[in-house]
């Protein structure tokens, strides 16, 4: 069974909203610390940043009019990173948190579901939300701006044994009509995985971005069921699947991942099962 929302759902929003915060962060300073929520909704973007970059209002508030795609009245608070947390990156990168991960191989489900939730968002941009039960093969599909008669028509091609669509009929999605906040959607992201904390609006010194993302990486090179991993706030070294791992070297594979596809907001995107 598998969630995949798409990237105009207002949770998603406001994830890309960090990631794009994020990526100017590392434009602007080479080992930037950033932590940061955005919650959008109805008129209004709420967000509270913790880092070491010296951010324009400006900047933030084009990119939350670019992503929302409205105009919205900003409340911004950027506030130094706490002392003792930046004392712990000041000479060696070490784990920014503490935190219990688990990462599973992308399944077959999750790989379907995901391309036909691309494949729709191609042509419709618009919010969206959708279940798969590979068990009873029922497909739940909840669209915006789009009539629910050619959705219907649009999934009837894939086979499902069953389809709900849109079932209160045609709807208008977005921030006018539902809030967004980071990192509510975890599970449209990551799938079967677990995580300590959030994947969004952090830079990748934070234990809930690299160890998250190079935990997929491994699960998915190696076609693992699970790869758990547990850590401490100010470690140096990992043990993942009994091997001892710098935590420098799972910073540095998690950074070129998330380079690899385009950076902090694309990941935003679509989460780890893209």
């Amino acid at each position: 069974m598998f969630e995949k929302v798409n990237p105009s759902h207002p949770d998603k929003l406001a994830d890309r909203i960090g990631g794009a915060i994020v990526d100017l962060g590392y434009k602007m300073q080479k080992n930037p610390k950033i932590a940061g929520e955005c919650l959008i909704g109805h008129g209004n973007c709420h967000i509270i940043i913790e880092t070491s970059v010296n951010y324009e209002e400006k900047d933030i508030r084009d990119i939350v009019n670019r992503i929302s795609d409205s105009e919205v009245e900003l409340d911004l608070k950027i506030v130094p990173q706490d002392a003792h947390l930046a004392g712990n990156q000041s000479e060696e990168i070490r784990c920014g948190d503490n935190g219990i991960f688990k990462a599973c191989y992308v399944s077959d489900e999750e790989k379907k579901i995901t391309d036909i939730v691309k494949k729709l968002y191609a042509e419709n941009p618009h919010d969206g939300k959708y279940i798969y039960d590979e068990s009873d093969g029922v497909f739940i599909a909840c669209e915006s701006n789009i009539e629910t008669n050619k959705l219907k028509e649009k999934l009837s091609v894939y086979g499902f044994k069953r389809l709900v669509v849109n079932p209160l009929g045609d709807w208008t999605g977005g921030i006018n009509v539902d809030t967004g906040a980071t990192n509510r959607k975890l599970g449209s992201d990551m799938g079967r995985a677990v995580t300590g904390g959030g994947l969004h609006f952090k830079d990748i010194s934070k234990a809930d971005v690299s160890v998250n993302v190079f935990l997929h990486k491994i699960a998915n090179e190696e076609k693992l069921k699970e790869v758990i991993c547990k850590c401490a706030i100010g470690d140096t070294s990992l043990i993942i699947n009994n091997n001892k791992i710098s935590y420098k070297e799972v910073t540095d594979e998690a950074f070129n991942y998330i380079k690899g596809i385009g950076g902090f907001e694309k990941l935003a995107e679509w989460g780890l099962i893209r």
